[in-house]
């Protein structure tokens, strides 16, 4: 439990807002279809539904796209100060190579060729791919969503997902989403250089100067 104490509260709280999440978006979604007159939807049929779904991989979806593209880019990029940068002039680490293989290194780097290249950038190609399923689930769950309000508003028929994802609504639901998450890394990356946590490792030492780079 210590040893894995925080991805234990980091994936306990996920699925307690999950929940929350579930619970509360139940309650608002039936309020709204007892607006029009139509029975509400018990709550393993909501989770079921369009709305929820939608609602859980629009934020994943720009959630994951933060996070991939912040460690792509963290490889090539500096911000002076900060310490979420890797230190300005360093280019890759010796320990990145294969020549610098430890017996206890990872298979990949010993068997080199493909699996070794997968495995150098397997971190944000994990996090994309992840990224890329969430895209998906945002955008099935949002037809169903756009159908069903559709429906109610003006009776139009339904659309398929192509037609939804050349939709304003689609990406008016993405941007909102990309903009938030790349505002709150960027400000993250900005505040690091002047302030600090202790003890934190996101955070420089205390007593670091302003412009010292990395953690």
């Amino acid at each position: 439990m210590r040893e894995n104490a925080l991805s234990i509260v980091m994936l306990s709280a996920f699925l307690v807002f999950l929940a929350l999440h579930s619970f509360f978006g139940w309650h608002s979604h039936n309020d709204g279809l007892r607006e029009y007159g139509i029975a509400p939807l018990g709550y393993p049929s909501y989770l079921a539904s369009g709305h929820f779904i939608e609602s859980v991989f629009e934020n994943w979806e720009s959630e994951f796209l933060q996070m991939a593209g912040y460690v792509l880019l963290t490889s090539y990029l500096v911000q002076r100060g900060s310490s979420e940068s890797k230190p300005e002039g360093q280019h890759d680490r010796p320990e990145d190579y294969r020549e610098h293989a430890r017996p206890d290194s990872p298979r990949p780097v010993h068997t080199g060729g493909l699996p070794l290249v997968l495995y150098r950038n397997s971190l944000s190609l994990a996090l994309f791919l992840i990224f890329a399923g969430s895209f998906i689930g945002h955008l099935l769950g949002g037809t169903a969503e756009y159908n069903r309000e559709q429906a109610l508003q003006s009776g139009a028929a339904p659309v398929g997902a192509w037609e939804f994802l050349r939709t304003s609504e689609f990406w008016f639901q993405s941007m909102q989403n990309w903009q938030s998450e790349f505002l709150a890394v960027g400000a993250l990356i900005l505040l690091s250089i002047v302030l600090r946590q202790h003890g934190s490792p996101e955070s420089k030492p205390v007593t670091a100067p302003h412009a010292m780079t990395g953690g």
